[in-house]
């Protein structure tokens, strides 16, 4: 998913804290289109910008797509990150410029890594009514960021107990691990609790967490949470307490050690200092845009060559970068 903030730099959001969890809050970013879809945003924030190393999450739906009018997101870059899609309701097609072409369905999630750089597009399907889901990105450490573009497809199977049931994507957690190869140790993972539910999550002390309500409410460690909050519990904790509300809860749950490193994430971009973001979008525009009139080239295929290739059979035209700001982009750690 692309970020269409026109000043992708500067985050607002509210947060409140008890017990040593932290609470934020989400904002409304419309992701654009002609119904202007919408998606809530909770990472990064001003005072927070990464939970481990996830360091993005967008939350959207349940949206009809008749009155949003769906997911059509245009081939635009990446660099330095992997991108995670979680579904609840509906499917989308992913295709990027490594030549991978896939569904993102329900329970299923597909990690598209970028590496040295990547492009790709996301379209909801004709058959889509409901559009439902999470878009989240992970930065790359220093060692792995300049790695080969890459993408996984993993449907975990459901594990269950007394009142719960998950999909554990990423990582670990409930008994249950994920196949999937990611570059620092997380957890990501599905928590449906029935209403009343009362359960303790064993968790790895060294990571810090963050528990995403889709839907209903649920106490995390103390803090009463609701719809598209999410609460962030440092490390030390070997336990995570969750007590779902009247109308039971669905939630994400994520979690890595504290990345340890500064990135500076701009537009769609995680690299390390100012110039080299300004240098990736400058070999975006430049890959995009026709030399003779300066207007973005009618379709992405008319350059195939550049670090961000072509995504193939997409007749979208790219989506061009947002201005810089008017300072030297902030260091988020």
């Amino acid at each position: 998913m692309s970020n269409p903030d026109r000043d992708p730099g500067e985050m607002v959001c509210e947060g409140r804290e008890a017990a040593g969890v932290e609470l934020m809050t989400p904002r409304e970013v419309p992701l654009g289109g002609p119904r202007a879809m919408s998606v809530r945003r909770t990472l990064p924030q001003r005072h927070r910008s990464l939970i481990g190393a996830w360091c993005f999450l967008d939350h959207y739906g349940p949206d009809p797509v008749s009155e949003s009018g769906g997911m059509v997101v245009a081939p635009h870059p990446h660099t330095g990150l992997q991108t995670v899609s979680w579904l609840f309701t509906g499917e989308i097609e992913h295709r990027d410029s490594a030549g991978n072409v896939a569904m993102v369905r329900p329970h299923e999630v597909n990690l598209m890594t970028a590496g040295r750089g990547i492009s790709h597009s996301e379209v909801s399907t004709a058959a889509t009514t409901v559009l439902h889901g999470a878009q989240l990105w992970v930065a790359l450490p220093e060692a792995a960021r300049d790695t080969d573009p890459g993408f996984e497809h993993y449907a975990p199977p459901e594990v269950s107990g007394d009142g719960w049931r998950a999909h554990v994507f990423l990582g670990s957690l409930l008994g249950d691990s994920s196949p999937v190869a990611t570059f620092t140790p997380l957890l990501g993972a599905e928590l449906v609790l029935d209403p009343g539910t009362s359960l303790a999550v064993p968790v790895d002390p060294t990571f810090e967490h963050g528990v995403l309500v889709d839907l209903g409410s649920a106490g995390v460690c103390g803090l009463d949470a609701g719809p598209a909050d999410l609460a962030y519990v440092p490390p030390g904790t070997d336990e995570i307490s969750l007590v779902a509300g009247g109308d039971g809860a669905r939630l994400l749950v994520l979690g890595g050690p504290p990345f340890g490193e500064s990135i500076v994430m701009w537009w769609n971009f995680v690299g390390r200092t100012h110039d080299e973001v300004v240098a990736y979008r400058a070999a975006w525009q430049e890959q995009i845009t026709d030399p003779a009139t300066g207007s973005v080239l009618p379709d992405s295929r008319l350059v195939a060559a550049g670090r961000f290739g072509v995504v193939p059979d997409q007749p979208l035209p790219p989506i061009p970068a947002p201005a810089l700001p008017n300072a030297r982009l902030r260091e988020r750690r």
